[in-house]
């Protein structure tokens, strides 16, 4: 029922970030206008969300309502469940990515071998243009994964981390990795003529965004 909303507010931003750095004048303000409605709604919807979803868990605590299947799902995750982890969904839909950061290393307190929270907070260091962070919490990922395709993209994203910083060489034996786990993944393919050329588009993958 919000993805409308979030959509449009996804649509303005990005409209801000890409016209504000050369508009001028009256363009300018309008932006300006903008992103400071932008600000006041997220707030406003965030503080609204995190008062409903202490209201429903207050509720829940004191409640017995039978278990339904979507939480004898959350069971074998607890962390799903946790505050921290639902706040770090929501900071990250709406791009506040520090937040969203504090709020999953909470999450990893409890739970260090949480993949999704490991991937959330990968995700937003590198939003946050953290490379080396990010390294760190996919690396981690890669001791808890079994499944092929999963290995696969995280390899060739550790591979997009090191092309980034120049690091070639790594960057190709990581893409070769990928590839091991999952030769049908086109990404790493593209990767490695990037690196091979020194240069160009690297493609992180949609597979693996779409996790989130």
């Amino acid at each position: 029922m919000f993805q409308h909303l979030f959509a449009e507010m996804n649509k303005m931003l990005q409209e801000i970030v890409t016209d504000y750095p050369s508009a001028e004048g009256a363009r300018r303000n309008d932006l300006l206008c903008k992103y400071n409605m932008l600000h006041r709604l997220s707030d406003e919807v965030m503080d609204e969300w995190l008062a409903f979803a202490e209201k429903l868990s207050q509720f829940r605590e004191h409640s017995d309502f039978p278990v339904q299947p979507e939480e004898a799902v959350q069971q074998e995750a607890p962390e799903l469940a946790m505050d921290s982890f639902v706040r770090g969904q929501g900071y990250y839909k709406l791009l506040m990515y520090g937040k969203c950061i504090e709020q999953f290393k909470e999450v990893i307190q409890q739970h260090p071998d949480s993949l999704a929270a490991r991937l959330y907070l990968a995700m937003a260091y590198l939003q946050e243009g953290d490379g080396e962070t990010a390294w760190g919490h996919l690396n981690h990922m890669l001791a808890l994964i079994r499944e092929s395709k999963l290995k696969a993209m995280i390899y060739n994203a550790l591979g997009c981390i090191r092309a980034s910083q120049e690091r070639f060489k790594e960057a190709s034996e990581l893409f070769s990795l990928s590839l091991l786990h999952d030769p049908a993944l086109p990404e790493p393919s593209v990767n490695l003529e990037v690196c091979r050329k020194r240069g160009g588009k690297l493609h992180f993958g949609n597979q693996l965004v779409s996790l989130l």
